[in-house]
This record gives structure tokens, sequence and C-alpha cells, in this order.
């Protein structure tokens, strides 16, 4: 077993802001907004190294991804939310429900080793494409339970979500 992630939550899915944002965010309106906040984001999650979102005060748990790029070969950083697993982080890639993959999770496809930063802490990671349908179903119902937004993504698109353990 490897070493546990640290987590930096603040705020309250459970708060009335929280409670709004998640509805408002499963909106395409909401999804649309959040796109649009995502550079001012990552912004505040890089020079704090994922200690501050500007989704903070509604619970979000937020990391930075910097994946090597498939095309490139250069670093590409995303910000995403996560479920925490003690030794493992799950990250979705929903993509606001559009019809395409995020470039992410191609990257992860063709280098799995990527870099998460979390809790001020930045930490070599592996990923791996969760594949097993009944895992897969049980972790999605874990992002649907931190915001109804994933039930709306997954609803918008015909493609499957691709899900990834990072393990150190």
């Amino acid at each position: 077993m490897s070493e546990q992630f640290p987590e930096r939550i603040w705020g309250s899915r459970t708060s009335l802001l929280g409670r709004m944002a998640s509805s408002f965010a499963a909106t395409k309106v909401g999804s649309a907004v959040v796109r649009a906040v995502t550079p001012l984001d990552r912004k505040v999650l890089e020079r704090t190294a994922c200690k501050y979102t500007v989704l903070g005060p509604i619970g979000a748990p937020v990391i930075l991804l910097t994946t090597i790029g498939r095309k490139s070969g250069q670093p590409r950083t995303t910000p995403l939310l996560y479920v925490h697993d003690g030794d493992t982080l799950y990250v979705v890639g929903s993509n606001f429900g559009q019809a395409h993959h995020p470039a992410w999770t191609g990257n992860l496809l063709a280098n799995p080793a990527a870099e998460v930063t979390i809790a001020g802490q930045h930490i070599p990671v592996t990923a791996t494409l969760v594949t097993d349908e009944d895992r897969k179903r049980a972790i999605f119902e874990r992002f649907e339970e931190t915001t109804e937004a994933y039930t709306a993504y997954r609803n918008r698109t015909a493609r499957d979500l691709r899900i990834f353990a990072l393990t150190r």
C-alpha cells in the first residue's frame, strides 16, 4: 500500500451555497460559467500550490493534474475535481458533457506518468484507466455525490466517460 494523499477542502458541499452551486453547475449555462472561470481558477491553484481554489467556498475538491502532451511533449496542467480514496485519487474525463474526450485523458493513455498538485504538495503519480464496469459505476457515484453536475455531464454525451486511478 502506498502513502496516503493529503486532502485540502474548505467550504462545504452541503451548505446552501454549495448546494446552489451544484445545481447551477448541472445546467448548460452553469457548465459554461465554470468553463469560463477555469483559467482564473488554474492561476489561483498554481499560485497557491492547490491550497486555494475559486471553487473553495463551495467545498469542491480540486487538484491540478499535469500530464505530458501526447503530440507536443510539453507539460499540460488541468484543474480537476477528484474523489479521494486514501492512497488513490480518481479523476473523470467528463469534459462538461461534451461529445469529445478532454485532451488530458488522451495524454494519460499515451503516457500514464503525471503529477498532481494537492494541498501544497507536488506528487508524481501513475494513471491507470479504470475498466471494470462495477468499479467505474461505484466511483462515478462518488463523483455524483460531490456534485449533481456529473449526472448532467453523463446524460449530455453518448461517449463513455473515462475514469483514471492516480497512485504514487
